[in-house]
């Protein structure tokens, strides 16, 4: 469309803006309507707007798409951990997680790939035309194989979520315009406002028996503590994934060489996570997320301080450390977050699993915006400095829930 950097930046943000705002109200009526309808229209949703983004005529008509197709997103995203915890027996929900995990990871490690392949051959509106045959695939799939769930009397507040919505899409449209260089005031103005917007919509769910921010589960310590370490882990993973590109090319790197040093990483996460996986049903959450962390701190640390004459050998054993610690980490934690929830409030909890993802990884994109203005030449190697100090917070924090460890969980 020849838009502006500034103008096409929107495309990415209003499907992330729209996910965040909908996750946990989509998880909540997850729990009212049955988690496989809400993954199925979730499905149907992105499917369809995946096709309207291909056949977009324009740069407006595209974003409005695109908040479509997030809104679609958020279905599957809200409920997939819930659907997981009803898919699998108690025994082998770390197994299942340490799968899921797995194929998140490969699918993240390929997806640059695919889409260079694609662009290779063909138009960028392929990058959205490709998601119908499979999305439809996937809707068949998922109507045969998808359990049905029991569902709860009670009724959504509309109220709810209209607070909710705004509230995360002023705290993440203000978050991402930091990132992504807009103007600073404009900006923090969102965010205050998201703020006080958050402090109503607390005021207004904090007694009612099922709301929309689980507060009732924000209450049992091991969720809680599961929930802090999880978005402090994908912060320090977001600031170090965006920081190091820039940091390899500092470094003296062509971009050939600085794509396939990013390999190690999600290839050593894709690995661990199966046997993480398998773990997290025999031992604490506690220790393998917190040695997981730490493992990835130290990897951080170590790219910190590499130096400008280092090997390439040496750059990819600490980027596989990283990738392996946080493969440790992840089902485990993921897996200690479910189960403390009851099974009624498993949507709730998933819910909180993606919210948690997604508001770390935003926190730690505009961390790094941050770093990068105030500290243009080294800002990127300032910024795997803060990523290493917040993943070992993160493990500090898994360990803490060693301190009285005692599961609210109904199975």
């Amino acid at each position: 469309f020849r838009a502006s950097a500034a103008a096409s930046i929107w495309v990415i943000n209003a499907y992330q803006v729209a996910i965040l705002a909908a996750l946990l109200p989509l998880a909540s009526l997850g729990e009212i309507v049955g988690y496989k309808r809400i993954s199925i229209s979730g499905l149907g949703v992105f499917t369809l707007a995946s096709l309207v983004c291909a056949c977009a005529p324009s740069l407006t008509a595209l974003s409005v798409a695109r908040v479509i197709q997030g809104l679609g997103a958020a279905g599957i995203m809200s409920v997939s951990a819930a659907l997981v915890r009803f898919t699998y027996p108690h025994s082998l929900l770390g197994r299942a997680l340490g799968i899921n995990a797995f194929v998140v990871a490969t699918s993240a490690a390929l997806g640059p790939t695919v889409a260079s392949a694609v662009l290779a051959v063909g138009h960028w509106r392929w990058l959205f035309g490709i998601n119908v045959p499979i999305g439809v695939i996937t809707i068949l799939i998922a109507g045969r194989a998808l359990p049905e769930t029991a569902r709860s009397p009670r009724r959504l507040s509309y109220v709810g979520v209209a607070l909710h919505a705004g509230t995360f899409g002023l705290l993440i449209s203000g978050l991402q315009s930091l990132a992504h260089d807009a103007a600073t005031w404009p900006a923090v103005g969102e965010i205050v406002c998201g703020c006080a917007l958050g402090l109503v919509l607390a005021r207004y769910e904090l007694d009612r028996a099922a709301p929309l921010i689980p507060f009732d589960l924000l209450r049992v310590r091991l969720f809680s503590l599961s929930l802090a370490t999880s978005i402090c882990s994908f912060m320090a993973q977001a600031a170090a994934l965006i920081a190091l590109p820039f940091e390899i090319q500092r470094l003296g790197r062509s971009a050939v060489e600085t794509g396939l040093l990013m390999t190690p990483w999600p290839l050593a996460l894709a690995l661990a996570a199966p046997v993480a996986g398998r773990l997290a049903d025999r031992y604490p959450a506690a220790v393998m997320g917190g040695l997981g962390l730490a493992a990835m701190a130290a990897g951080l640390a170590l790219l910190a301080v590499f130096p400008h004459d280092g090997t390439a050998t040496g750059f990819v054993w600490r980027m596989a450390l990283c990738g392996l610690g946080f493969g440790l980490f992840q089902s485990p934690n993921n897996r200690a977050l479910l189960t403390s929830a009851p099974r009624a409030r498993s949507g709730a909890a998933g819910g909180m699993l993606s919210t948690a993802r997604l508001l770390g990884q935003t926190l730690g994109a505009a961390g790094v915006a941050i770093l990068f203005r105030a500290y243009p030449a080294s800002g990127s190697n300032l910024a795997l400095s803060v990523a290493a100090a917040i993943a070992l917070l993160a493990a500090l924090v898994s360990m803490v829930r060693l301190a009285g460890n005692s599961t609210a969980a109904a199975h």
